[in-house]
């Protein structure tokens, strides 16, 4: 049997945009949550992505204030399989508030737009903020 390495990548490349499907597509501020009776937003596959109440009302009570009108949600983490151990963070506010959670470290710095964060603390991040955080794959 011969392995045909496109074949392959074509039946991964479906399977990610499967799962891509069910990111929210256009991240929604922290604030306008929120205020919402029932916090949702579109994902790209045109479904409803319901945030956790509990899970948005404890981010907003920790927060500064200028961090809760300037983070939108959910955090979206990019994986990456050529990066088996990390996931990356393109998002500037998403990393000072998840600092300012005490989730990540105040050392961890942005380099070229991106932050690498170790996939078992990316997962550790989507089990504390279910609706709140998600991966995408790349």
């Amino acid at each position: 049997m011969r392995f045909d390495e496109s074949v392959l990548r074509r039946w991964m490349s479906l399977e990610m945009g499967k799962i891509n499907d069910g990111v929210v597509s256009a991240r929604v501020p922290l604030s306008l949550l929120l205020e919402m009776e029932r916090p949702v937003a579109t994902t790209r596959g045109g479904k409803e992505h319901v945030f956790d109440r509990g899970v948005i009302r404890k981010i907003g009570a920790t927060l500064p204030l200028h961090l809760r009108s300037a983070l939108k949600l959910p955090i979206v983490f990019y994986f990456d399989m050529e990066v088996s151990d990390s996931c990356m963070l393109a998002d500037e506010v998403a990393l000072a508030a998840l600092q300012e959670l005490g989730d990540l470290s105040i050392e961890r710095r942005m380099e070229n737009g991106k932050a690498w964060v170790g996939r078992a603390l990316v997962f550790a991040l989507l089990r504390k903020y279910p609706s709140a955080v998600q991966i995408m794959m790349g």
